[in-house]
């Protein structure tokens, strides 16, 4: 079929012998419009994307009067770095990575790659780690090392376990909004995100209107997710906890942005929120805090909201978050990232639209790759 299809778009002479035939023009414009679509494959990402988000919100949104929200106090968390932690640092970027207690070696990797860094772009950015509590008495007291070693760690009064990350959610969100409320960014990013601040800064400041100005709730946006009605499902969210049978549009839980307006108000509505039993998904909660504190969520075809994305340097580059990279694999790719030359504006181009379509056909063929 390949050698007929080139066969076929190979210059032919009409009848006469002197004019070429209309299909090597059709074949020119086909491979052209093939290439631009590869090249700008994240623009039409986002287009596609916008056109199926729903922009309605809700009719009391954003009326949350802050009196009624009591404050976070220092005492609702068991570690934490000094209160005055980002009034000394100025953070112009606040990087909030959740973990779990047992997870040393993903915490070290952040530390030792995008996590280390201090300046980006003439920026100041800071990176902590949002814990809870180990119901191993022995890995706590290494939790307690840890922060007095590192004075990066943040823990709140729960237990850590899958059930309670949106109780985690919350108690970040609350940290972020009474201790660092002069970052003008917060990022929310797993501990096996391979996350890339240079290019995140970059996406926000390209702009002439600043998104700082506004409200910015920025990721992957998931689009009318059906809550997951099956009882065996960890994912489980039964009609009585909440009715409608669709989701609000939200960012992935993965990694997503919020500026510092829109970090404040979805904080608030967080904390006045009542919390249901189970308790949704973190990142559908933050997206129900943000539709009611009336935040709509912004696509970004930079940030992956799923595994396998395939590695490409210039790729990576582009990227701003890379789901499911374990330590080594995380080590690796931030070396080779950064110690080659930076990829030119076409090699760039050229490798994020082979990751994507990499990613599209390895998720069609259900190898669950996706960005």
């Amino acid at each position: 079929m390949v050698g007929r299809g080139l066969w076929i778009c190979k210059p032919r002479f009409g009848k006469r012998g002197g004019r070429l035939g209309v299909v090597p023009y059709l074949c020119a414009a086909a491979a052209t419009a093939a290439l631009l679509a590869l090249l700008f494959v994240d623009l039409i990402e986002s287009w596609v994307t916008s056109i199926g988000m729903n922009t309605a919100v809700e009719p009391h949104a954003g009326i949350i009067p802050p009196q009624s929200v009591p404050p976070t106090r220092p005492e609702e968390f068991l570690l934490m770095p000094s209160p005055l932690v980002c009034q000394r640092a100025k953070p112009y970027l606040i990087t909030m990575v959740v973990s779990a207690p047992a997870n040393q070696r993903a915490r070290q990797a952040v530390r030792d790659t995008w996590g280390g860094e201090v300046e980006v772009r003439g920026l100041r950015v800071m990176t902590l780690f949002m814990v809870g509590v180990a119901s191993d008495p022995g890995l706590a007291k290494l939790l307690i090392e840890e922060a007095r070693e590192r004075g990066d760690l943040i823990q709140g009064r729960f237990l850590d376990s899958y059930s309670n990350l949106t109780l985690k959610t919350v108690s970040m969100l609350g940290w972020a909004r009474r201790f660092c409320p002069q970052a003008h960014f917060m990022a929310k990013v797993d501990d096996d995100v391979l996350f890339n601040p240079s290019a995140l800064l970059h996406f926000l400041n390209k702009s002439r209107n600043p998104y700082e100005q506004g409200d910015l709730y920025l990721g992957r946006v998931h689009l009318h997710v059906a809550p997951d009605r099956d009882p065996d499902s960890k994912h489980y969210l039964p009609s009585g906890a909440y009715p409608p049978s669709v989701f609000p549009d939200y960012c992935s839980g993965t990694a997503y942005v919020l500026s510092r307006s829109a970090l404040l108000k979805i904080s608030l509505a967080a904390s006045a929120s009542p919390l249901s039993t189970p308790l949704p998904p973190e990142d559908v909660f933050v997206g129900l805090c943000a539709r009611t504190a009336g935040v709509l969520p912004s696509h970004c075809p930079l940030f992956s909201g799923g595994p396998g994305v395939p590695y490409g340097r210039c790729c990576y580059q582009a990227m701003v978050s890379v789901h499911h990279v374990p330590p080594r694999e995380m080590l690796h790719y931030w070396a080779g990232v950064h110690t080659s030359l930076p990829c030119s504006w076409l090699s760039r181009r050229a490798s994020l639209g082979l990751c994507k379509v990499r990613s599209m056909i390895g998720s069609a063929l259900g190898l669950e790759q996706g960005l």
